[in-house]
């Protein structure tokens, strides 16, 4: 952009020069009294640049796990996003959203991929405490995941993935729990291209402050053999059988997702099933 102070004493210049050369004797010698554009110049737009989208990630499987690594890395190729992992040291499933008592001790580390976190040394939960509590950390959103295996139905309260987005949730942020279907070939491109979906979707909802504060619990199966097939906007079946919820998809299946009330039936079929749990886990 030209320089506004350079470019008011060049018309001024050439205003000068024009006067000079049509004023030998003239009677309408008189001084111009026509503003320059140049005042018109010095007026300048500033446009103030959007603050980066702060996502905060955690799990349950562990900084070392290739679904937090692989969801990092899909992050990251969003614009003008910056991305916070704080995880646990060490495997944590099935620790639903117990919490440690006391100080948790909290190592720098990094990712496969070789993305800066934290580890705690303590449960999923504790991540998010140690991130909102006691680092500062102020979120726009938190992701956990990819778990390795489906948090769904009766499952979610097992669920240290769904377990730390709970704690997330407490402390006032909207979070995404996101899972991948168990199967031979762990593939969490489908899981991440679904997920960047979701916060591309809501993106001016997060950032304004505007998404509803709760826990959205995304799982996507595993197909030894077809495709996911597609996304499913259903209830948890929060009261199914946790062992048909174990198992492996048919992505193969010709059921249409409208025969199922549930995530279960709709994932085992090979869809992709999204939905908002309850907050907090089942009394007793």
């Amino acid at each position: 952009m030209p320089n506004l102070r350079t470019s008011a004493i060049v018309a001024a210049a050439l205003a000068i020069g024009l006067l000079g050369g049509c004023s030998s004797g003239s009677s309408d010698s008189s001084p111009a009294t026509t503003e320059t554009t140049a005042a018109a110049n010095e007026t300048t737009t500033t446009e103030v640049a959007a603050e980066p989208l702060q996502i905060l990630v955690s799990n349950d499987d562990g900084y070392g796990a290739g679904g937090i690594d692989a969801l990092v890395e899909g992050l990251l190729t969003l614009d003008d996003v910056e991305v916070t992992v704080v995880a646990p040291l060490s495997q944590q499933s099935g620790q639903g959203g117990k919490e440690t008592e006391g100080a948790v001790e909290v190592t720098d580390v990094e990712l496969p991929g070789g993305h800066p976190a934290k580890a705690v040394d303590g449960f999923p939960a504790d991540s998010i405490r140690v991130a909102i509590d006691e680092l500062g950390i102020e979120p726009d959103v938190v992701i956990t995941g990819i778990n390795e295996g489906q948090n769904l139905g009766p499952l979610v309260d097992l669920s240290g993935t769904v377990g730390a987005a709970r704690a997330a949730v407490e402390r006032g942020y909207p979070a995404l729990a996101s899972s991948q279907g168990l199967g031979e070939d762990l593939d969490y491109s489908t899981a991440v291209d679904l997920i960047l979906d979701w916060v591309t979707e809501r993106r001016d909802e997060i950032a304004a402050g505007d998404l509803a504060v709760e826990v959205t619990n995304l799982n996507i199966p595993t197909c030894a053999v077809g495709e996911v097939r597609d996304l499913v906007e259903i209830d948890a079946d929060l009261d199914g059988d946790p062992s048909v919820a174990l198992r492996p998809a048919n992505c193969e299946s010709e059921a249409a997702s409208s025969e199922f009330d549930g995530d279960v039936g709709a994932f085992l079929a090979g869809f992709a099933t999204i939905g908002v749990i309850p907050s907090e886990p089942a009394a007793g």
